[in-house]
């Protein structure tokens, strides 16, 4: 890290350390409107989210409560820039903060991680990634215990076991599992290994549908859902993003669709052991924040939160007839919310 940058962060750290946190939005935080590289004492911040979606959006919000929290109010400018679910706009937002000399990037989802890490690798400017399942497989850092050169982050894996034990309880005859995935995502083909494995142990048999783009899905979505009991979604942002498209195929053949977390089972997904988006994202930030400080991105550890909490849908429940399982009682309800179903 310059010695400039350094300078300017501790001097923005001890001026806050009296002042009281607050909240605000992106292009946001005691951002200037321009968001032309560094400004004053402000702690210099680019955002680059892979796409707008809620869960996503639960994980800036984290990001950037955190960053509020750790320099006030007025001691951080936050540049959030969006994606659109685009890998090439993603590469271009993260090129044009690392011009503008940031002192930190975040970057919200993989393909996003994998964009600011290209852009920033021949510069002192360290990318903090945030709901990146499986950053080994993504080349992002070089083990769960370690980050890389100036990359760490958090990571989002899903705790399948669990997640077959709700499906378990909810569908005790059940026999088969879909799974709708991009055949590009390096999360999704991970999870998809990890679930094979849970299921295989249990005598359940995972039925694979692979898509590379959202054009695919319409006919994937349909064809699995004849083949199966019930469709089990990942976090890939692909299908996240057409939600609405494979919930109603679903429906069509009868069968329901878990979720990976709350946002999902808020549109119309059965249920889901969840993650906190938000929890994640104030996490991802502490760890920028100590990077900033002086840590070693390479010391630290890969970041996550603890045990997930099992959502829900009373309403979808009651649609397929299903009742909750004593297990499962005092599992967070929520119904359904009204408009189109897109979470991640």
């Amino acid at each position: 890290m310059k010695t400039s940058r350094l300078a300017k962060i501790l001097a923005a750290g001890m001026a806050l350390t009296m002042a009281l946190t607050g909240c605000s939005n992106s292009t946001e935080s005691g951002s200037t409107a321009d968001n032309s590289g560094s400004t004053g004492d402000k702690v210099q911040v680019g955002v680059v989210q892979f796409a707008a979606h809620p869960s996503l959006d639960n994980c800036y919000e984290g990001i950037r409560e955190g960053l509020v929290e750790a320099y006030g109010e007025d001691g951080v400018s936050i540049d959030l820039q969006n994606g659109a679910g685009d890998s090439a706009t993603c590469d271009t937002i993260a090129a044009n903060f690392v011009s503008k000399g940031y002192d930190v990037i975040y970057a919200i989802a993989t393909p996003a991680a994998l964009s600011a890490y290209s852009a920033a690798s021949k510069s002192d400017i360290p990318v903090i990634f945030c709901a990146v399942s499986d950053p080994v497989a993504a080349g992002l850092t070089e083990s769960l215990e370690a980050g890389s050169e100036n990359c760490n982050g958090t990571s989002d894996v899903l705790d399948l076991d669990a997640q077959v034990d709700l499906i378990q309880a909810i569908q005790p005859e059940v026999k088969k599992i879909g799974v709708l995935y991009t055949t590009t995502e390096a999360n999704s083909l991970s999870q998809l290994k990890t679930l094979k494995e849970v299921c295989s142990a249990r005598g359940l048999e995972v039925v694979e549908q692979g898509v590379s783009g959202a054009a695919d899905i319409p006919q994937a979505a349909s064809t699995l859902a004849s083949q199966v009991d019930c469709i089990n979604n990942f976090t890939d942002n692909n299908v996240v993003n057409n939600l609405s498209i494979v919930l109603e195929k679903a429906n069509a053949a009868g069968i329901p669709v878990y979720g990976s977390e709350i946002e999902q089972v808020k549109n119309g997904c059965i249920a889901s052991i969840s993650i906190d988006y938000v929890a994640l994202g104030k996490v991802t930030a502490e760890m920028g924040v100590k990077v900033l400080s002086g840590t070693d991105p390479k010391t630290m550890a890969v970041g996550t939160i603890s045990d997930g909490t099992p959502v829900i849908n009373t309403e979808v429940m009651e649609q397929f007839g299903f009742a909750i399982p004593d297990s499962f009682e005092n599992a967070e309800k929520v119904t359904t919310n009204s408009g189109t179903a897109e979470a991640a």
